[in-house]
């Protein structure tokens, strides 16, 4: 095999690495968390600290039978997990996970509009909550899906406006470029050798980080669940991998949340003040290299559990709540925290 085929398994290796680690450890730490939280225990009995718990969960899974229900769309049912599943794990390709190593660059597929394919692929991921829905024949279903729809399309409009503040401050839509400037320029607004300006960071970060919440189905909006109306929601008929794939995919999609935002607000891989230790974007050392990974995994776990710390700390909203804070709140805000961007820069440049 060629070296540049040997670097590209080597980068997919890496990455479904950090997927298939991050999953079943945040499951854990889930249960482990809200045990602690609510004063009980959490497994702890298989493996150490009880760590094994979630690979025995998976072999369950496997062993379980596949119930497809009567008068179902069987095809539409069974690929509904595979769309939930795929395009948050596809939406790993273009994320910079660490600094280079010589020349070859930490990301899987150097995409020069990476934010766009990852904004694009994210859309997607309402059709299979919306198809697995409508497929199962079943009220509370239909219900959980059509709730994961509206909820998804409300949030996505905030969302995108958090991107391209972001966008607009690197002048880039390559998560590369995004990453480098902010390790080595700081925020420096329209290459204008100006100050970062703090509160329009600030809201931007809080914005993406609780519409990444939102397009999760993570509570406070976990509308399209919501056990105690809605029995399980969008995947109450699924049983086996079916809904296997539908809970780890919602743990794909946290951990690609995570490197989304650490992505766009908290640096990348870059560790702070990394250049007084020789660390820096121009160190592309193998050393370098593989603590800007590991920078970058410890920047995502902290996104992703406090994920888990807000679940079981806030209650959940009411349907109308969530709606209203979407598009009279967030989105309001967002497009006025991108007018006052656009204003300075254009105040600077001129």
């Amino acid at each position: 095999m060629t070296p540049t085929l040997l670097w590209l398994l080597a980068k997919i290796a890496v990455v479904l690495g950090i997927i298939f680690t991050l999953g079943p450890l945040l499951i854990h730490a889930e249960r482990r968390m809200s045990a602690f939280i609510q004063g009980r225990l959490g497994p702890n009995r298989l493996g150490p600290f009880g760590l094994l718990q979630p690979v025995a969960d998976i072999l369950k899974l496997f062993m379980k039978e596949v119930i497809v229900p009567a008068d179902t769309d069987r095809v539409l049912f069974l690929l509904g997990p595979l769309l939930a599943f795929l395009p948050v794990t596809f939406g790993w390709c273009v994320i910079p996970f660490g600094n280079a190593i010589g020349d070859e660059k930490l990301q899987i597929a150097n995409l020069p509009i990476g934010m766009l394919f990852l904004m694009s692929v994210l859309s997607i991921g309402v059709y299979g909550i919306t198809l697995g829905g409508w497929a199962s024949n079943n009220k509370y279903s239909l219900l959980g899906s059509l709730r994961a729809s509206a909820q998804l399309i409300s949030y996505e409009l905030t969302l995108g406006l958090s991107i391209l503040l972001v966008v607009m401050m690197s002048e880039s839509v390559d998560p590369q470029v995004i990453v480098y400037k902010q390790a080595t320029q700081g925020w420096n607004i329209f290459g204008g050798g100006s100050i970062w300006l703090l509160p329009s960071g600030l809201v931007g970060f809080v914005l993406l980080f609780t519409c990444a919440l939102a397009e999760n189905n993570r509570l406070p909006f976990d509308m399209a669940e919501c056990e105690a109306e809605l029995v399980g929601g969008y995947h109450t008929e699924y049983s086996s991998m079916g809904f296997g794939m539908f809970m780890f995919g919602e743990y794909v999609a946290m951990t690609l949340s995570g490197a989304l935002i650490t992505t766009l607000y908290l640096g990348g891989w870059s560790l702070p003040f990394g250049s007084y230790l020789g660390l820096g974007p121009e160190n592309t050392s193998w050393v370098a290299g593989i603590v800007s990974v590991l920078v970058f995994v410890t920047k995502v776990t902290i996104i992703t559990l406090t994920y888990i710390w807000i679940r079981w700390t806030l209650p959940r909203f009411r349907y109308d709540q969530i709606m209203a804070l979407g598009w009279k709140r967030l989105l309001p805000l967002a497009l006025v925290n991108i007018g006052v961007v656009a204003l300075v820069g254009v105040l600077i440049q001129g």
